[in-house]
């Protein structure tokens, strides 16, 4: 069936109606920047409304984002702590007891020149025990003895951390007629890279943990805040409003509780660090170290912020995205 002249018309004018009213792309463009910062200063303005709430929020998510980051930031400190010990992972060769000093150094001599060894170290007997006498303070025992029981020690360190190139080092220095026993001391930084890496996966299941929580509990927060703006949600949608528009002051509110979070979450860890650096301090002269705790520096509270901002969107993009579609003008 044929169009009328008269339809032709109608919809030739609803046509033209409809081009003229599409707006250049220059002016859709600045329509959408503002929308953006109207959303983002009336959803800022309505979380601030609300101070105790807010402050709860962040305090919520802020303890979520520091726990896990504060226990990387241990277990980095305490790799620090062991990395010099872990390096001095050595062999420890022991003379025979008639073995002279100038043998023990001819063997030293010969260890440095091995391109596998980084350090070939000379502990005379006689020193050991004087350092033995200062530490252990039983002088009446120790000058009760008939002579000095020590032996000259070589003390081997490698070049690389490579366990087998020891083990296979200290096969050959076995064979040596002036060498009583060799030790490995490797079992122990097994142990602890083997810590330290279940520390590490630990930290990381903690951490999706969470992330996990963190954003169930922001998309609850924007749900309840949907909720109290159903009405003006629904009166948006019958003048034409897209979910894209009703969706956006709800990502910009859970912009802000994760923003908010990840500042609340790099002060907690200042603050962490603050108290413990004079104890550790402290502690560590009694150990004669000069080891100092590592702390937050302005990138890493950076990425807590970046962390705690992405979430905090993640959540309120879930929790968005199934309620808004929930909300239809009847």
């Amino acid at each position: 069936m044929q169009a009328s002249p008269r339809q032709k018309s109608l919809r030739g004018g609803r046509g033209a109606v409809l081009r003229t009213r599409r707006r250049p792309l220059g002016e859709r463009w600045l329509a959408w920047r503002r929308h953006h910062s109207q959303s983002a200063a009336d959803s800022l303005a309505r979380v601030l409304r609300d101070p105790v709430a807010s402050i709860m929020t962040w305090l919520v998510l802020g303890i979520a984002i520091a726990l896990p980051a504060g226990l990387e930031l241990a277990l980095t400190n305490l790799e620090r702590l062991g990395g010099s010990v872990e390096t001095s992972a050595r062999l420890s060769v022991f003379l025979v007891a008639d073995a002279s000093s100038v043998d023990a150094q001819s063997l030293a001599s010969e260890l440095t020149s091995d391109p596998r060894i980084e350090i070939a170290e000379f502990v005379n007997r006689d020193a050991a025990l004087r350092d033995f006498r200062e530490r252990s303070g039983l002088d009446a025992l120790l000058d009760s003895l008939p002579g000095n029981p020590l032996p000259h020690i070589v003390l081997v360190t490698l070049s690389s951390d490579d366990v087998s190139a020891l083990e296979r080092l200290a096969n050959e220095l076995s064979d040596n007629s002036t060498v009583e026993e060799v030790i490995v001391d490797t079992k122990w930084v097994e142990r602890f890279r083997a810590f330290m890496d279940l520390g590490r996966k630990g930290v990381l299941l903690l951490a999706v943990v969470f992330v996990i929580a963190m954003i169930l509990a922001l998309g609850n927060t924007i749900r309840l805040t949907i909720e109290s703006r159903r009405e003006e949600i629904v009166i948006v949608k019958l003048v034409g409003g897209t979910d894209a528009f009703v969706r956006r002051p709800m990502l910009y509110t859970g912009l802000w509780y994760g923003l908010g979070g990840g500042v609340v979450s790099a002060v907690l860890l200042g603050i962490g660090v603050s108290l413990l650096s004079s104890p550790v301090e402290v502690l560590a002269e009694a150990y004669d170290s000069d080891f100092q705790i590592r702390g937050y520096g302005v990138f890493d509270a950076l990425q807590l912020i970046l962390v705690g901002t992405t979430m905090g969107l993640i959540g309120a993009w879930i929790a968005v995205s199934r309620h808004i579609r929930n909300i239809n003008p009847d």
